[in-house]
């Protein structure tokens, strides 16, 4: 079987549609995270023009982009934006599930960024955890919480199928067997009562 890549398919969804993004209102409460993004691909040269667009008119132009190269299989060093170049940089001690902006005029802001390959109501639980205002918890953190709960941010469709081959109920809420068997056993000396 032959499979074809379309490669170009990811930058026109990007350029095409909107950026999907929640941020926190304007307010004296600061939190760790300023909102969240969530792109519809792994491709930062498509996916950043259209972020910096809607930002620029929110929060001034942005000069710069720092990210986590283990979110992002390319991370190129600038990108095309409106007539001018966004550079990006990357940084392995950076939370990979965050994005940071800076402007020389306004300052520094931090957004989670959902994967793209999330469900859609977890990406909505995820964007309105991240806008609100004066939180404590750390785009890793929203991840996680996300993931433990199971519902949908990385490996949903693993945790499906190990809860309907292992029995459901015998299986913890975190994905892992609890030593129980499915059915009841019989007690000893009561004939299987």
């Amino acid at each position: 079987m032959t499979t074809i890549l379309d490669r170009t398919a990811p930058r026109d969804l990007a350029a095409a549609s909107p950026a999907r993004l929640s941020l926190t209102p304007k307010t004296a409460l600061a939190g760790q995270l300023d909102g969240a993004w969530w792109p519809y691909s792994r491709d930062l040269e498509a996916e950043l023009p259209a972020l910096a667009a809607v930002l620029d008119e929110t929060w001034g132009r942005i000069t710069r982009v720092s990210v986590n190269p283990g979110r992002w299989p390319v991370v190129p060093h600038t990108v095309a934006v409106a007539g001018r170049v966004l550079h990006v940089g990357w940084f392995t001690e950076q939370d990979p599930d965050k994005l940071i902006l800076l402007s020389y005029t306004v300052g520094r802001w931090d957004l989670l960024v959902i994967p793209p390959e999330t469900e859609p109501a977890a990406a909505a639980r995820l964007m309105a955890a991240a806008a609100i205002p004066g939180s404590t918890l750390t785009a890793g953190v929203l991840i996680a919480n996300e993931s433990v709960i199971g519902r949908g941010v990385r490996d949903t469709r693993r945790r499906e199928a190990t809860w309907e081959d292992e029995g459901g109920a015998c299986m913890s809420p975190f994905g892992s067997p609890m030593g129980r068997t499915p059915l009841p056993l019989p007690l000893p000396g009561n004939g299987g009562r």
